[in-house]
């Protein structure tokens, strides 16, 4: 993204909705980089490539925990 990465992004969405699901997508693998999208205020966590069924198993999980 030109003006923030999606860290940053997830941080500013939080600080104005608690509540909103993000899910973070990356190509970037690591425990490291997954704790740190966690631990700025992402519900979930995908790698690339995505496998359709992962990517609704997450969606279905985050919005089943937030209704």
């Amino acid at each position: 993204m030109p003006l923030m990465n999606g860290i940053d992004a997830t941080a500013e969405i939080r600080k104005k909705n608690q509540k909103v699901p993000i899910i973070a997508l990356t190509a970037y693998v690591s425990d490291t980089d997954k704790q740190t999208a966690l631990a700025a205020g992402c519900n979930d966590f995908l790698t690339k490539p995505v496998r359709k069924e992962v990517l609704w198993e997450k969606i279905s999980g985050v919005f089943a925990g937030s209704l």
